[in-house]
């Protein structure tokens, strides 16, 4: 049975778990819902993903929500490619530098947050991509020091760098100064020229927009 992938096209969390698709070469339906017009929040759509968030991934009966915890199944239930060295070190390795970016930067700089910024708080557009670059480079800048190997998470693309590379499209989104990083730049550049990489870019989304 063909997974079906709840997602958005500009979700960072969404792009990640086609990343994981991808790479495992699963074939799934993607069923696109508008972020931007609240279509996560409609009941029909609460009903799979109580939190009203994007990704939430379907197969066999199963509902699966939050990227990570989809990730790891994506591994668990299809060990190869493995997103995770094979050494505990360096599996908690991988793991910090994967959290670093879904659990420090992400959250703080996502769709309702930017939204609550806007319209509870009074922000205007030029603080709020400001906001977005401070938390992005905090967290690159740990990174830029952390990355030793041709990938984060090692000889082969791993959990850690299929967190990196929607953040660094973010990062070009808000046009983040990414001189900094030049071993983050050039892990993403082979990342996306990695055809698993490739394929899930925004761009090459069934509904992506403008």
């Amino acid at each position: 049975m063909t997974m079906i992938l709840h997602d958005y096209w500009r979700s960072s969390a969404a792009y990640r778990v086609r990343i994981g698709l991808n790479l495992k070469g699963l074939g799934f339906e993607s069923v696109s819902l508008d972020l931007r017009a609240g279509e996560q929040k409609l009941p029909s759509y609460r009903i799979l993903s109580p939190q009203g968030l994007v990704p939430a991934i379907e197969h066999d009966g199963v509902v699966l929500t939050q990227s990570l915890a989809i990730l790891e199944w994506l591994d668990e239930t299809h060990p190869e490619p493995g997103f995770l060295p094979f050494d505990p070190t360096g599996r908690a390795r991988v793991r910090a530098m994967a959290y670093t970016i879904a659990m420090d930067i992400h959250p703080v700089n996502n769709l309702r947050i930017l939204k609550a910024l806007k319209g509870d708080f009074g922000a205007e557009q030029p603080a709020i991509d400001a906001w977005v670059r401070h938390w992005i480079a905090e967290g690159f800048t740990a990174l830029e020091a952390m990355a030793d190997a041709p990938y984060l998470s090692g000889e082969t693309p791993g959990l850690a760098d299929i967190c990196l590379v929607p953040q660094w499209y973010n990062a070009e989104r808000f046009a983040l100064d990414t001189s900094p990083y030049p071993k983050l730049a050039a892990i993403v550049g082979r990342a996306n020229d990695h055809p698993a990489f490739a394929a899930a870019h925004p761009s090459r989304h069934p509904h992506a927009t403008d």
